[in-house]
């Protein structure tokens, strides 16, 4: 299969993507509950698209092309309240968060599509170990040689990416001393990882080709990197958002990407190299890891760091670009969630210390979800 023409899109346009976790009410753990609120879901006029995910107690809701953090924050917030009202009539709840904290893998079922019912022949149990909720950001870019320059450039603030939304410390009951747990399980996937580095788009064709000659891609999809171009939505897609707890964290996550995307396509404050990767594991494991607590390692001189200061160092540089609006005070949020240590995961581990009971901390997030803007600001206070 030849990959798709590049389509150029408009530059720094967003689109955001988010996996939920559906449910019950009585223990709060995942319910197989897709189809029913897909049914319900349709008798909305929504912005984007609901769409299942590859096991049946997950839903994937997206927003259309956005050219704002607003934006972004008005359509997820339009498609939240949807859902919200969806599973009430259901007595389930919808919850963000990239882990569930205690559903056992095992009891999980692949939703009837046939990519999903491929995904679990060819995975085997990985596919179901696969119910864990990720947010995706596309970003536009020009053309197809840009979207790569983007894509490489963009590698270096994974960490960042993975640190600010990371919120996935819980898996099958137990506290993994990670922050976010949930990319172990899409490292174990072949496929995963970084991209290969080219920076053509001729280039990046000639690898696709030799890549479906052996016969184990069929097309993009089938490549789990943390950021992939996306050529027939003319975007790079970054993939190492854990699901965040409310909307308005997500839309600050995609305003954070569009100001680094401005700031890379104004001002090209760097040239990305192959020797960047060396020390992209490296950096990837410690923000899963530790969070906001990490240390980077800056791939063009060998700094060690703290990745807060890196991220305000960033925060910094990227502000006077964050001109569309909601993005000042979207980067504003982020701000003060590094200066005050405190993601996803640190609110999901403050709960269960409080009230030792997972189920209560799935509740708890569940109510979260529900509500906006001042829940988000309280979390932080």
């Amino acid at each position: 299969m030849a990959l798709e023409t590049f389509r150029p899109s408009e530059p720094l346009t967003l689109g955001v993507e988010l996996e939920l976790q559906l449910v019950n009410t009585h223990d709060y753990d995942l319910a197989p509950y897709a189809d029913d609120m897909l049914r319900l879901m349709r008798k909305h006029d929504l912005p984007g698209s609901v769409v299942p995910e590859i096991t049946s107690s997950m839903i994937e809701i997206s927003t259309g092309v956005c050219h704002s953090p607003q934006q972004v924050k008005e359509e997820l917030g339009q498609i939240r309240d949807a859902l919200v009202r969806s599973a009430d009539q259901l007595n389930i709840a919808v919850v963000g968060g990239g882990t569930h904290p205690f559903q056992q893998w095992h009891e999980r079922r692949i939703y009837d599509k046939p990519r999903f019912k491929e995904i679990s022949a060819l995975y085997g149990y990985l596919s179901k170990q696969f119910t864990i909720f990720g947010q995706h950001v596309h970003v536009g870019c020009p053309d197809a040689d840009s979207a790569l320059l983007m894509l490489h450039r963009m590698s270096r603030y994974i960490p960042h990416f993975i640190a600010l939304s990371a919120s996935s410390p819980f898996v099958q009951g137990h506290d993994t001393a990670f922050d976010s747990a949930r990319l172990n399980s899409v490292y174990a996937f072949p496929l995963s990882g970084r991209a290969p580095f080219v920076l053509r788009w001729s280039e990046f064709e000639q690898f696709f080709d030799k890549m479906t000659r052996t016969g184990v891609v069929n097309s993009m999809k089938d490549f789990y990197w943390d950021i992939r171009p996306k050529p027939e939505f003319g975007t790079i897609e970054i993939r190492v958002f854990d699901t965040p707890l409310t909307i308005e964290r997500a839309a600050a996550l995609a305003a954070y990407v569009q100001a680094l995307a401005a700031w890379f396509l104004n001002d090209a404050p760097f040239t990305p190299e192959e020797d960047d990767y060396l020390v992209y594991n490296y950096n990837r494991f410690q923000a899963c890891r530790f969070g906001l607590d990490a240390i980077y390692v800056d791939p063009a001189k060998g700094e060690h760091l703290a990745l807060k200061d890196h991220l305000l160092m960033t925060l910094d540089q990227v502000g006077r670009h964050a001109q569309s609006p909601g993005a000042e005070s979207a980067l504003n949020l982020l701000r003060k969630s590094v200066l005050q240590g405190q993601n996803d995961a640190r609110w999901l581990r403050e709960v269960q210390v409080r009230e030792q009971f997972l189920a209560e901390v799935s509740r708890q997030a569940s109510l979260r979800f529900r509500t906006d803007s001042q829940t988000e600001a309280a979390a932080l206070v």
